[in-house]
């Protein structure tokens, strides 16, 4: 538990002391909030689909939570080239230990990503129907960060390049994230669309994340819960294969 707990800590500290990771890391998701929510919002509105604003909030957030998650992949390879991944590899302790640490570490910065979003979302006019539900949405949070950040380290434990890194990770995350109905409703959406949306775990984040916020649902809260659950105990046990595969 001190390897894990040590290696999540670290990746805190790293977070925290970079503010122009912090800062700079805001600069996608407030462009799409404010831009589409007010660009977009009459047109919204004008459909008979309501406050544009509150239904994308929690796609948003949906998105920054994804795109901090899968890119904490890159510190692997950035760890390998500097040498630190070495010398975590050959310390007396258990590589499941060492890629649950960063694992939990990568998931908990994605996570604070997500809820500092979230309360910007509020000051921009976002309103959910129930602050008392809170508390489960950093859970839905955590729970598609862990399971995004398994994938990121997952890819990552099979590559030792930066740029190949960052180009297989946009090709995987932008599909991911436009097809999960962050942005427009499920509901609407073609045939071909919405299948392909139901194999996206990210969708089912998403929804939950509606389901909390405003009360919007496309499938229901038990079956959102259940496939992030299955998905993130899956990709978890893929991360930890690969990455217990790593040569220095």
């Amino acid at each position: 538990m001190k390897t894990i707990y040590i290696l999540w800590l670290r990746q805190i500290k790293r977070y925290l002391r970079s503010k122009s990771r912090i800062i700079g890391s805001l600069g996608q998701p407030l462009l799409f909030l404010l831009a589409l929510g007010y660009g977009l919002g009459p047109v919204f509105k004008q459909a008979g689909q309501g406050n544009y604003l509150q239904f994308l909030a929690p796609g948003i957030i949906g998105m920054s939570i994804i795109f901090t998650a899968i890119f904490s992949g890159i510190e692997i390879i950035w760890d390998r080239q500097f040498g630190f991944l070495k010398e975590t590899l050959v310390a007396p302790v258990s590589r499941l230990n060492i890629m649950i640490g960063r694992t939990l570490g990568g998931a908990t910065v994605a996570t604070f990503q997500g809820l500092i979003v979230f309360f910007i979302a509020t000051f921009a006019g976002f309103h959910p129907v129930n602050w008392a539900l809170l508390p489960l949405i950093i859970v839905v949070m955590l729970l598609v960060a862990l399971l995004f950040t398994a994938l990121g380290t997952a890819i990552a434990s099979r590559l030792d390049d930066m740029q190949g890194f960052q180009l297989i990770m946009n090709f995987l995350v932008m599909p991911l994230f436009f097809l999960s109905g962050a942005l427009f409703p499920l509901s609407d959406a073609p045939g071909a669309i919405a299948t392909i949306a139901k194999f996206d775990p990210l969708s089912y984040g998403v929804d939950a994340l509606r389901i909390l916020m405003i009360n919007v649902a496309h499938f229901n809260l038990a079956t959102d819960f259940a496939v992030l659950a299955v998905v993130t105990f899956l990709f978890l046990a893929v991360g930890s294969y690969f990455f217990s595969k790593i040569e220095i």
